[in-house]
């Protein structure tokens, strides 16, 4: 006879039962976490969440660079944006980030050499 393969997955039909009468002399006891699988949907809604999040976290590193240099040409602020940032961030996001900060008048772009910025705030 071939040994039956243990299986790993729990069903939903599957039933657990507790031994009350069980002993021994271990003091611990290994028991392995089961973890529920992540809908589509729920996957979908967390990657949301976390794109909304790394919004923020771009604005805040945008401002916070300009309120410490005060101006500062496009490329120099692409950098330290990305240098700043812990999670990769595409320059499209970044520079939509500083269209919306330049709307909400946080920022300007300096008139002569549009691409410079001065911070306002």
């Amino acid at each position: 006879k071939k040994k039956q393969k243990i299986r790993r997955n729990i069903g939903e039909h599957d039933r657990f039962l507790f031994n009350s009468s069980f002993t021994n002399n271990q003091r611990r006891i290994r028991i392995t976490n089961i973890t529920m699988k992540e809908t589509v949907k729920e996957r979908a809604k967390t990657h949301e969440a976390v794109s909304s999040d790394r919004l923020y976290l771009i604005d805040a590193a945008v401002v916070r660079i300009m309120k410490a240099r005060k101006t500062l040409d496009h490329r120099a602020l692409m950098g330290e944006v990305m240098t700043q940032l812990k999670f990769p961030a595409s320059s499209s996001d970044i520079k939509k980030r500083i269209e919306t900060l330049i709307e909400r008048e946080y920022m300007e772009r300096i008139e002569g050499d549009r691409s410079k910025y001065k911070y306002l705030a």
